[in-house]
């Protein structure tokens, strides 16, 4: 499993949450077999969303759709995003 870590600062969540609702590049369709997105609790225009993916090459392409996206909407809704591909090492539940 690979997973795309993103994190970025947004203008205004709410907008920025439809944005990222309407889907336009195509999460499930991409490989996506699970997100999260965060928010920082003393930071809460600052969101984090890991993308799941079974394969490292997904997560790949994702990445560089996302980056041609990116390049559109920097400055509007986002600024500065900062993304990598990480693999799951361990997981514990209590």
């Amino acid at each position: 499993m690979a997973t795309l870590r993103i994190e970025h600062p947004v203008r205004d969540f709410d907008a920025w949450k439809q944005a990222f609702d309407g889907d336009p590049i195509g999460r499930e369709r991409s490989g996506v077999s699970r997100y999260r997105v965060f928010r920082g609790i003393d930071e809460p225009d600052y969101v984090m969303i890991d993308l799941e993916f079974g394969t490292p090459t997904e997560a790949e392409a994702m990445l560089e759709s996302l980056r041609g996206l990116w390049q559109g909407v920097a400055g509007s809704i986002i600024s500065d995003p900062k993304a990598r591909i990480v693999e799951t090492v361990e997981t514990v539940d209590y």
